[in-house]
């Protein structure tokens, strides 16, 4: 019974300011809140899952102290973090428009590969161990070529701007997407399902 009442009390926190990551733990069900953390985040190394798990596990560790901080002590964490890659480099987030259509340039007419990684950190009782979990998800994408003028029309909508590899795959860019190999909603920038499994003795 205490079991069940404490999984009953535990929150939810998801590290994470995107509004994509919420939608989709929205559409499987999930009661949760948002923390974000100001801790600065680093990469040490350029391996694109070992980097996005390396990332994930940095959000969901910042908010378990600052949780600690606050006196709570019930608390399942969800860290994530993105990245798209091509032959094997990473592609982040664009700092421009420059960027931007350099990265879709290179995008266009090829296939990639979109990595997140997941970190989930179960923070109970203060004498009891936290547990952490961190796995991440591949997802291929092939795009159509695009014309130099259709990578300057999609720059400007200012869509790619806040998107790793510049491109929102359930917004403008769909009408570019070849096909895909994979779980559709890790390109977006949660593989929800996976999640689930994880944590569903969590919940």
């Amino acid at each position: 019974m205490r079991n069940e009442r404490q999984k009953a009390e535990r929150k939810i926190i998801l590290a994470s300011a995107s509004p994509r990551r919420k939608s989709l733990l929205y559409q499987i069900g999930l009661d949760f809140e948002v923390m974000i953390s100001r801790t600065e985040e680093k990469i040490t190394t350029d391996i694109p899952w070992k980097a996005v798990e390396e990332l994930s596990r940095q959000k969901a560790l910042a908010c378990r102290d600052m949780l600690a901080g606050s006196g709570c002590r019930n608390a399942l964490i969800i860290g994530a973090d993105t990245v798209v890659a091509v032959d094997g480099r990473i592609l982040g987030k664009p700092s421009g428009e420059q960027e931007a259509a350099d990265m879709l340039s290179l995008l266009q007419g090829h296939s990639h590969q979109v990595y997140t990684g997941v970190t989930l950190v179960l923070f109970e009782e203060e004498d009891k161990p936290f547990q952490v979990k961190t796995f991440h998800e591949v997802t291929d994408v092939e795009f159509y070529p695009m014309s130099r003028q259709e990578i300057v029309d999609y720059v400007r909508t200012g869509e790619p701007m806040d998107k790793a590899g510049a491109y929102g795959i359930q917004g403008l860019c769909a009408r570019y997407i070849r096909g895909i190999r994979g779980d559709y909603n890790n390109v977006v920038g949660l593989p929800v399902a996976r999640l689930y499994q994880e944590v569903r003795d969590w919940l």
